[in-house]
């Protein structure tokens, strides 16, 4: 049943926007949700445990706009800050929102109409990095058609999409009925919008991307994937060795492909050991053994190695038999070169 006030009423959207420290763009983010020609919205922000001026922006955005909700937080990821936004959502339909990104005026709307469409559960649509606000303002000006749109069943999305590259919880727009029978794994920050699409395939009948370039994201040099190590980022590892779990369930035939991935996992997570200066590497010596350990068991599988380019593959025989060599070698290409 769709929720709806008058004739004229659309069923509501929820959008749902985690934020930590996001002082500097959490209210343009807000704008950009607000400036949609969807206008039948609902946003929840949920501030976890900022330690800046958001929680007071917070306030300041509620009090402008009726439509905001804001659910304070003591820091306690954004998986769980998720997951709170969408405990209070009412909205027939729900979208995430990271805080330092946008999304273009048409956006909610296109993803609405094509679900709609479509009788798809969920509607994705394409992204458009940008760093600097002239780039995003010169977006916003273009004209840009759909050209592609395809709807998938969940198992083609699996192959196709996810395990393609496409494992982003924002950019989407999803059914209320399909998003509340999973939640984000409280135990990633790392991976975890993979995985909740991925749990979510297993209730999906359709789904459906369009090629619009409707999602702004902000390339944040300070966001989560371009810090340097710490022991919470072998949350990518884990992530993709329970997704594997999932897809030997619902397609063992890409049983390669999961496990080519996951051997890309454990060299990217080598990578960051080896931006480490040398003593701080020292310190992490049993991330790096652990590291070492699961690539020589993955690579063991001919047909998952073979997917792999045949620079990587030299890569992981290196890193597998000589970890410690092969970080610092890397490490010195990195930063004498």
């Amino acid at each position: 049943m769709e929720i709806s006030v008058g004739e004229n009423r659309k069923p509501l959207i929820s959008v749902i926007v985690p934020v930590y420290n996001g002082e500097n763009y959490l209210e343009n983010c807000i704008k950009s949700i607000e400036s949609q020609t969807y206008s039948d919205l609902e946003i929840i922000i949920v501030n976890d445990g900022s330690t800046d001026r958001t929680g007071e922006i917070c306030q300041q955005l509620k009090e402008q706009n009726s439509n905001v909700h804001v659910i304070n937080l003591a820091d306690e990821g954004v998986s769980t800050a998720r997951n709170k936004g969408m405990e209070l959502a009412k909205g027939e339909y729900i979208s995430f929102v990271d805080a330092d990104d946008r999304i273009h005026p048409k956006a909610l709307e296109l993803l609405f109409q094509n679900l709609k469409d479509t009788d798809s559960d969920i509607c994705g649509c394409g992204f458009y990095m940008w760093q600097r606000e002239e780039e995003w303002q010169e977006h916003l000006q273009k004209q840009i058609p759909i050209d592609k749109k395809k709807s998938y069943s969940p198992k083609e999305y699996l192959k196709e999409e996810l395990l393609q590259g496409n494992s982003r919880c924002w950019s989407k727009l999803y059914k209320r009925s399909l998003i509340e029978k999973c939640r984000f794994r409280k135990e990633l920050s790392i991976g975890e919008d993979m995985f909740f699409l991925m749990e979510l395939l297993e209730h999906a009948q359709k789904i459906t991307e369009i090629s619009y370039p409707g999602y702004g994201y902000y390339q944040n040099a300070k966001g989560a994937m371009n810090r340097a190590f710490t022991p919470r980022y072998m949350e990518q590892i884990t992530c993709w060795e329970m997704a594997r779990e999932k897809v030997m369930q619902m397609a063992p035939e890409l049983s390669d492909k999961i496990t080519s991935i996951l051997i890309t996992a454990i060299m990217l997570t080598a990578g960051k050991l080896a931006f480490l200066p040398g003593k701080e590497r020292k310190q992490q010596e049993e991330y790096i053994g652990i590291c070492s350990s699961k690539l020589k068991k993955e690579i063991t599988e001919k047909g998952a190695f073979g997917m792999l380019s045949k620079g990587y593959r030299i890569k992981a025989i290196m890193f597998a038999k000589v970890p410690k060599l092969y970080l610092f070698l890397y490490h010195l290409r990195k930063y004498v070169a």
